[in-house]
């Protein structure tokens, strides 16, 4: 994969304990990133904590509701090894799909993969946008002003072509702008027009690209495509809510109407034919 900045959130170098003078801030706020993000997994396990980088009583408790979850030694210690067990959630989603017959089935299970792991931001030091999945997707990049929706779209994008052996930044840049993408469908005679798709919703196919369009070179938003209906598409997008926004908190899977919303699609058929 190109973008390959997920492996820094998989794993700690040694390991961090209850006031312990070698204990390392950045890889504390991993940890407790990880605590936090396990509690939306596992409602009610107890280790949702503050994000501070300090290993403190709180901190250990959090993890011992943690081990107690995954039938550890409650000790409140975090070796490399439970941190791999407290980042599991990562892993499943970049590395746990397998080739499909096709690239659009592969980026089809690629997106459903992610979405089952429950990816969602947190907030860190006031900023939101931030978080170990902020990371993965954006390459390393967290804040508040780093949308995550084109990041996630292209990670699915990239997980999958790289298992077809294929080269995603052959079809369209790496980037995070969802208009750096919707020009390029344009100069590449792929993007389908709203008013096109209306006409002919056969045009659109799973693991197509989906832009919210604001003006006629200005798009908001950006999603996998995962199934097509008459008149919507189911999508799983990245950085929205239950509102539809485009600067949401997680991923979601959701029902896009095309006839009543201005939703251009980038086809991807040109490089998977």
């Amino acid at each position: 994969m190109i973008k390959n900045k997920y492996t820094k959130e998989l794993v700690i170098p040694k390991t961090q304990k209850l006031n312990e003078t070698t204990n390392s801030r950045k890889e504390v706020r991993k940890i407790q990133s990880w605590l936090c993000l396990q509690e939306r997994i596992r409602p009610g396990i107890g280790t949702m904590t503050a994000i501070d980088g300090s290993f403190g009583p709180a901190t250990k408790e959090a993890v011992k509701n943690f081990q107690k979850g995954v039938n550890s030694t409650q000790n409140g210690v975090v070796t490399p090894s439970l941190f791999e067990e407290l980042s599991k959630p990562l892993r499943h989603a970049f590395e746990g799909v397998t080739k499909k017959d096709t690239i659009r089935s592969t980026i089809v299970a690629v997106a459903k993969r992610h979405l089952e792991q429950k990816p969602f931001e947190l907030e860190i030091h006031n900023e939101t946008n931030s978080g170990p999945w902020v990371r993965g997707y954006m390459d390393g990049h967290e804040g508040q002003q780093w949308f995550w929706c084109m990041g996630f779209v292209q990670t699915i994008i990239d997980q999958a072509f790289s298992l077809h052996n294929k080269n995603f930044k052959k079809m369209m840049p790496h980037t995070y702008s969802c208009d750096t993408v919707g020009n390029r469908g344009l100069e590449k005679k792929c993007l389908l027009r709203n008013n096109k798709v209306k006409k002919n919703p056969s045009l659109i196919k799973p693991g197509d690209i989906l832009l919210v369009r604001k003006s006629n070179f200005d798009w908001t938003h950006t999603a996998i495509i995962v199934d097509v209906q008459q008149d919507t598409c189911t999508t799983i997008e990245g950085n929205t809510n239950s509102g539809g926004s485009r600067n949401g908190d997680g991923v979601y899977m959701r029902i896009r109407n095309f006839r009543q919303s201005i939703l251009d699609v980038f086809s991807i058929e040109e490089w998977v034919s």
